[in-house]
């Protein structure tokens, strides 16, 4: 199997799709997922509706399920973590039998919320030990207030018999995904864009959104509510939904700028690490609920040394640690994670990555993540997913502190950026570090001018290596090319935070939910693997929202009041290193292993098929990179290589 998956870096495109094919669905039945139609043709959708349902069979192996009427079809497809036995499956119907429900994630305060269910119904006793019955009853006695009990992970689907009445929930921050389709009157939903487009009644009607490739351009990703598809919307997160007669509203139940109170910043370090100390233990106890063996990812970084020093210190026993290296040793980081991993004491896993290895998952990327997805670090944390999944169900993640706690070099350019004396600068700086040493030139773009209100995307953008506006302009042609806009004024109300501030709110918002959390859900669930995000509760995210920006970053230290946590379970000396990304050689492969493989989907007769990019331009790119080794450049390459392949396979 590995010497055919080889083939996918050699040419023949006929010959990559059908092994492509073959492959995925061997791991067909691997791993919850959800989905649902509401309808009023019956028949059109009923005949093909486990089509959607099947495509999503590598979210829940364990146990599968649906439930049908006149109006409405729900199916789940089940991972047991809590709860195994068949009792607890889904769709699940409340004990008044008005609802019946479909969920997918963990909800981990589901004991406090039965305390209180059993204050407003006396008379209520569970008949599992699962969250799911929980959730549904609290729905029966609270109604849209629901969200508002939950502490977890969740994308719920909920219908009202008596009512004829869809609710959709999504978690605060977005770690577990919906996707939906709503055309004349009749609703679609599903847990990742496949389950969707494997509807031929939904495929037909499919087009490409051209604001979508451009965003994807400029950030690597898609962001919410758009998806690649003009007709399917991502749900977005911290919201819910009412589906009624062919009507779909969505409304906001939890927004991260309006959790920001001005007037009581935390400013007392002591006060700070006393709290903060109080927010992560129950953060991790909580996410260790689970009938099934669990672990955490351990990189070596603070964030996951963090949450695994904290799990390690509520067991007795060592807990399962995670890790994989490369054979590369600028990107290998697994001596850091063992040597941390043998301090705490835990069961070390570690792999080293071959480059064959990794290679082999690089043509699947696209039909893992459904629609172009540029974060390249989906390579390893697919191949750490794998490995855990061996030894465990569950595992733990550090997703979340770089955002909330101020751990990335962009918040620094937003800093700079916005202090007037370098703005006057700005345009004679980006000329000059343009034409100078090869080193600086990757900086010029920072410096372009840029308007306010794009400000936040061109930091993160330019950070990332990727095209900015203007280049976006020459590369894709009319009518792709168009205008697009996030908001990036969310914090307008808000002028007391610094630039800094602002920009982790941007990454918050659009970078955490729609880039990271996608990689490790999507990562990990190929795998029937399910990854809990506790720096992510909505407690911790809240307080570090409130937390005066002195305390994230210290005199250039960052993370500052997370490392002083970090610090009473592991010595400073095991991080006395540079900050390193999750990330593989790429730039190297697209020089060597990969290039006859770009150059496939990159040449000039591929470029003129799809008729998206300007072929002089796409070209004039490759030859900067290849030729003139502005290797800085890689990123933007590997953009427009996913893309094209994107479009290539799927025949658009």
């Amino acid at each position: 199997m590995a010497k055919l998956k080889k083939q996918f870096i050699k040419k023949n495109f006929l010959y990559r799709k059908a092994l492509l094919f073959l492959l995925l669905h061997i791991n067909l039945y691997n791993m919850c997922g959800i989905s649902g139609f509401i309808f009023k043709d019956k028949q059109k959708w009923l005949e093909d509706a486990t089509l959607s349902s099947e495509s999503l069979a590598h979210r829940g192996p364990d146990a599968r399920g649906t439930y049908t009427d006149d109006h409405i079809l729900l199916s789940h497809m089940r991972l047991s973590i809590i709860d195994l036995s068949d009792n607890a499956n889904q769709p699940m119907h409340s004990q008044c039998g008005r609802y019946v429900m479909v969920y997918n994630g963990e909800v981990y305060n589901f004991r406090e919320i039965l305390e209180e269910l059993k204050q407003y119904r006396p008379e209520f006793q569970p008949k599992t030990h699962s969250d799911s019955e929980i959730i549904l009853e609290a729905f029966a006695t609270w109604s849209i207030n629901l969200p508002h009990k939950l502490n977890g992970m969740f994308a719920i689907a909920i219908w009202d018999k008596q009512q004829q009445t869809l609710y959709i929930f999504r978690d605060r921050v977005g770690i577990k995904p919906v996707y939906y389709y709503h055309k004349n009157g009749e609703t679609a939903f599903a847990s990742e864009l496949k389950g969707l487009v494997a509807h031929p009644e939904i495929k037909k009607n499919l087009t490409i959104d051209y604001t979508a490739v451009n965003q994807f351009l400029n950030l690597g990703y898609i962001p919410a509510p758009f998806s690649i598809y003009k007709e399917i919307r991502k749900f977005p997160a911290g919201h819910y939904a009412i589906i009624k007669e062919g009507n779909f509203k969505l409304f906001p139940y939890w927004r991260p700028e309006e959790k920001i109170r001005p007037e009581l910043r935390i400013t007392d370090p002591d006060q700070a690490l006393k709290e903060l100390k109080e927010l992560v233990t129950s953060s991790v106890k909580y996410r260790l609920i689970s009938d099934v063996p669990y672990g955490t990812f351990l990189s070596g970084g603070i964030d996951s040394s963090l949450v695994t020093a904290v799990a390690q210190s509520l067991h007795t026993d060592a807990i399962n640690t995670f890790s994989i290296g490369f054979w590369q040793k600028d990107f290998d980081e697994s001596g850091y994670s063992r040597s941390i991993a043998e301090y705490l004491g835990t069961n070390h896993h570690q792999h080293i990555v071959t480059e064959e290895d990794a290679l082999n998952w690089m043509p699947l990327l696209n039909d893992i993540y459904d629609e172009p997805y540029a974060d390249s670090s989906a390579i390893p944390t697919l191949l750490v997913s794998s490995m855990a999944k061996k030894h465990v169900t569950m595992t733990l993640s550090g997703d979340g502190g770089d955002e909330l706690f101020m751990g990335y070099g962009a918040y620094k350019w937003a800093e700079r950026l916005n202090n007037p004396a370098v703005s006057l600068l700005r345009k004679p700086a980006s000329m000059f570090l343009k034409y100078g040493p090869k080193k600086y030139r990757r900086t010029s773009s920072l410096f372009e001018t840029t308007p306010h209100d794009h400000l936040r995307s061109h930091i993160f953008s330019q950070e990332q290596y990727l095209f900015n506006r203007k280049e976006i302009a020459k590369i894709l042609k009319n009518p792709f090319l168009v205008n697009f806009e996030l908001d990036e004024n969310f914090s307008k109300d808000l002028p007391h935070l610094k630039p800094a501030e602002q920009q982790a709110l941007f990454d918050f918002k659009y970078y955490l939910p729609d880039d990271l959390l996608v990689k490790v859900d999507r990562a990990s669930m190929h795998f029937a693997l399910e990854t809990r995000v506790p720096l992510l509760d909505y407690r911790i995210a809240e307080w570090a929202l409130n937390l005066h920006p002195s305390l994230k970053s210290n005199q250039g230290e960052t993370k500052w009041i997370l490392k002083k946590l970090l610090y009473q379970y592991i010595p400073p000396k095991f991080f006395d290193r540079p900050k390193r990304g999750f990330a593989i050689p790429l730039q190297k492969w697209l020089q060597k292993e990969l290039k006859d493989y770009a150059l496939d989907y990159l040449n000039p007769e591929a470029i003129k098929r799809t008729a998206i990019l300007e072929t002089s331009e796409t070209e004039k790119l490759l030859r900067r990179f290849y030729k003139d080794k502005q290797y800085y450049l890689y990123n933007r390459v590997w953009q427009i290589l996913v893309l094209q392949k994107w479009l290539m396979d799927s025949n658009y």
